[in-house]
């Protein structure tokens, strides 16, 4: 069918600068250890992350200093500019495309902001058009490279033949805070990475796959689960201990109702292709999804080798199944804050 939206391309980027596990352990003990008195306890993270190495936006010497809003937003209109530049232009350059095809570029990112907005500062030097529209995204977390991409869909549907530029940019990394001694963030010292993602979507194209449905649930008074609380210093994470067992009893019912009004069931799906938010949530929709052990193997690659990136993971996930070769149907699921759950499935392209 000529509406018919398609993946027609994937690029995914990060920045240089990498810290490999050890690397970080060792610094976090040396800056938290003699302040926070459990951290010997959660230290353990480091080993049982299943992480090797992350990208991050600055130099680890860089963490060991204080910070406030004013250079984190430095950093991050910096960082996130490049990757945004390069991630569009070898998402387009892969698509046969030019940024002046571009009719309209999603953007979701919810570890920093400029104002104007990543798009609009880069316009003049990526050559888009001046009645290019430009959505951006903000406040969907880990979720948004599945509700990103997802809205991005929408539009294309919308406008058979129109090119649309989805973009997921995360700096996780400079919301690392030497002030807070708690829990969450001395996890997210272990998990978090950063990173981009960018995708070319086109109604009525050839592709590498068909975007199929969309869908997502948001599940009732669940807020603490997962997000930011915000005071001078910058963002302080919010992320709850609970999270994988909720995930194990929560995240196949509501898949299953997001599948049902598309007209499918779990059983349609042939792979699920999941954003990796940590080696227990990888174990808990394993569990939830009825899969053997280590099935969600592409994902345990790559939180390997980049961490937990938010919103850009599950698409650096989707480059390697592409490159492994899709099934006939997969089905790809982010959970963020909300709580939510959001889904996108994806037909093998013809």
């Amino acid at each position: 069918m000529t509406d018919t939206v398609k993946l027609v391309s994937l690029a995914v980027a990060t920045p240089d600068t990498i810290i490999h596990q050890a690397e970080a352990a060792e610094t976090a003990a040396r800056l938290f250890s003699d302040r926070f008195r459990d951290f010997s306890h959660l230290a353990r993270v480091f080993e049982s992350a299943g992480i090797r190495k992350r990208h991050v936006a600055r130099p680890l010497s860089w963490f060991e200093e204080p910070h406030g809003w004013q250079d984190r937003m430095e950093a991050y209109a910096e960082v996130a500019s490049r990757l945004f530049t390069t991630t569009a232009s070898n998402a387009l350059q892969r698509a046969g495309l030019t940024a002046a095809d571009v009719d309209c570029i999603v953007t979701a990112s919810s570890t920093g902001m400029t104002t104007p907005s990543l798009e609009a500062r880069l316009a003049g030097e990526m050559g888009f058009r001046a009645d290019i529209e430009r959505v951006p995204l903000f406040g969907l977390g880990c979720a948004a490279g599945v509700s990103g991409l997802a809205i991005a869909a929408r539009m294309a549907k919308s406008r058979p033949g129109a090119v649309i530029l989805f973009i997921a940019i995360e700096l996780c990394s400079l919301a690392f805070r030497l002030d807070e001694l708690t829990r969450p963030n001395i996890i997210a010292t272990a998990l978090f990475g950063d990173g981009a993602a960018a995708c070319v979507l086109r109604a009525g194209q050839a592709g590498v796959a068909e975007i199929e449905s969309t869908g997502e649930h948001l599940f009732p008074e669940s807020l603490g689960i997962m997000g930011w609380k915000i005071d001078d210093t910058g963002f302080g994470i919010i992320l709850e201990q609970s999270l994988p067992p909720f995930a194990e009893a929560n995240i196949r019912p509501a898949v299953a109702g997001i599948l049902e009004r598309a007209g499918l069931s779990v059983s349609d799906i042939d792979r699920f292709i999941c954003h990796p938010g940590g080696a227990k949530v990888l174990q808990a929709l394993e569990t939830a999804f009825g899969l053997d052990p280590g099935s969600l193997d592409i994902e345990r690659g790559v939180i390997a080798d980049y961490g937990n990136m938010s919103s850009p993971t599950v698409l650096f996930v989707l480059e390697r199944a592409i490159a492994r070769g899709l099934p006939d149907r997969s089905a790809l699921i982010a959970m963020g804050p909300g709580f939510s759950a959001s889904c996108v499935t994806l037909r093998r392209a013809a």
